[in-house]
């Protein structure tokens, strides 16, 4: 591939398309993913007890066909171009006329966005796709841990493992630093996750934080790891008290801190490391 037509398919506007197409997928994923992760454990557990269960439907990210949660109407394909579908349905199910989720044009809307300005920061690149793929994981990642509280580890793993792979390969930042930036972001949620138990018997975040914190460690450095976890809770917090303040934070629930992490992960990614400690006044 020549440099002018890299630098074509590797433009903002190109990226832009790749990333609506991207997330439409990351749709399916948010919602399928803890779906088939909940069907493999009822299996596994009815094994492990030796009890009979009646099996759960069968669930892929590509089987069944999209359908409408409300009459079952399958979706045709010219029903699922992402934005443009939802414009021309008025946001409705074309069969029964039920509202569509706005999140699904949102996902779609925000990994486009993404793509573009990582295009914008990193240029016509190959390891420009590499950090596209980073911000999809964390798209889906966010979205199933608002959702779900749970983080699933067929994502953070293969994240964690990829940077340091990408470190490794000579793709991204210095080993000694991506293998530190894991370490520390596994091991200070860690610190805190149990600090907080024995302080007040109670868990204040889940295991999937700390492995997301060791994959952006891997990707982004050990540098990088104070200014994520400061962002992701100030972040949090201010989310948290409007919840609160609004009712839409229901009494005994809480705010998962994964969206946040995976927020401020994208942020310093694309405002770069250098800029990032200028802010902080540690440059």
């Amino acid at each position: 591939m020549d440099a002018r037509t890299a630098e074509l398919l590797l433009s903002p506007p190109i990226l832009a398309l790749l990333g609506l197409c991207i997330g439409s997928f990351l749709n399916v994923v948010i919602h399928r993913l803890p779906q088939m992760l909940e069907r493999g454990w009822k299996l596994d557990s009815a094994e492990m007890l030796g009890v009979k269960i009646a099996e759960p439907p069968a669930v892929t990210l590509s089987t069944p066909r999209s359908r409408c949660p409300s009459c079952g109407h399958r979706i045709a394909w010219h029903e699922n171009i992402p934005v443009l579908s939802y414009l021309r349905l008025a946001g409705k199910c074309s069969a029964c006329k039920t509202r569509i989720s706005p999140r699904y044009p949102f996902i779609e809307i925000l990994t486009g966005a993404l793509f573009a300005a990582t295009a914008w920061r990193f240029g016509a690149e190959p390891t420009t796709l590499l950090w596209c793929g980073f911000v999809a994981v964390l798209v889906a990642l966010a979205g199933i841990d608002w959702d779900t509280t749970l983080l699933p580890d067929n994502l953070t793993l293969p994240l964690l493992w990829a940077g340091l792979v990408a470190s490794a390969l000579g793709w991204t930042i210095p080993l000694s630093s991506a293998l530190w930036g894991a370490v520390a972001g596994y091991l200070s949620l860690w610190s805190v996750y149990w600090i907080f138990k024995k302080a007040t018997g109670k868990e204040g975040m889940g295991y999937g934080d700390f492995k997301l914190l060791a994959a952006l460690g891997a990707w982004l450095g050990v540098q990088m790891i104070l200014p994520i976890v400061l962002a992701a809770s100030v972040l949090g917090a201010a989310v948290g008290i409007v919840m609160k303040m609004t009712g839409a934070l229901r009494e005994g629930r809480y705010v998962p801190f994964g969206p946040f992490l995976a927020g401020a992960g994208i942020v310093v990614m694309l405002a770069g490391p250098a800029r990032v400690l200028g802010w902080l006044g540690w440059a």
